[in-house]
Order: C-alpha cells, then structure tokens, then sequence
C-alpha cells in the first residue's frame, strides 16, 4: 500500500491538529486509544482513508469524527477542520447551580451554607 491508498494516522491526527505533535500522536495510538470503525488500532501505521470513522479521547472527552479528506500538511486550525467531519461535537457544561460575579471575593458563612444546601439536593 502506498501513501496515495491512505495516510498514516499519526499523521492524519497530527495534520488534523488533534495532537500537537507526531509523537503524541503516536503513543495514543501505541497506548490502543483509537477505534476506526469499531476496532482498537494500536499502531500509529495504520492507513486511514476518507470515510473512516475515529473514535479517541480528547481531553475530557470522547470524539468521534469521519475522515473526509487526508491532508497534505499540517496547515492553520481552519484548513484542518476541513479534514474531517464532527459526529459528536462535545457536549456544553452543565449550567452551573451557584455562580458568583467576578471579583465579588469569597462567600460569606450564609452564602457557603446556602450553597452546601443545594449540592445536597442532588
């Protein structure tokens, strides 16, 4: 198989600025953090062509993305965002409970009270 086939993917993950490196890359892929289409890949080797589906932790969490193109370089983030597809883009946070104005100082003894109150109710 040659490059024109596919691209390698630490490679493809590097040019699609998931990692910040080929060698960060390549070790998620030694540590076995990386499905294409549902099977662990535990070499950074491995050909991904366009239509595969990836799926790897990102920091806190899960993604999941289709390979549309393979890239020639590792360009700026909206060249690489054209490389893929997102399927499940990461969820928003939770609305926060209690949430104080910036600059507002620490909570009084009644504020923390009322506060430990609520996460209770949970």
């Amino acid at each position: 198989m040659s490059e024109e086939d596919g691209r390698r993917l630490d490679k493809w993950l590097w040019f699609a600025r998931f990692c910040k490196s080929r060698t960060l890359a390549s070790k998620l892929c030694a540590a076995g953090k990386i499905r294409i289409g549902g099977e662990l890949v535990h070499k950074a080797h491995y050909l991904v062509r366009p239509g595969d589906v990836l799926t790897f932790p990102q920091g806190p969490h899960i993604r999941v993305v289709r390979v549309l193109q393979l890239g020639v370089r590792r360009g700026p983030a909206t060249e690489a965002r054209t490389l893929y597809e997102d399927l499940e883009p990461p969820q928003p946070r939770a609305p926060a409970l209690f949430e104080r104005e910036p600059g507002a100082g620490r909570p009084t003894k009644a504020e923390r009270r009322a506060l430990d109150r609520l996460r209770s109710e949970e």
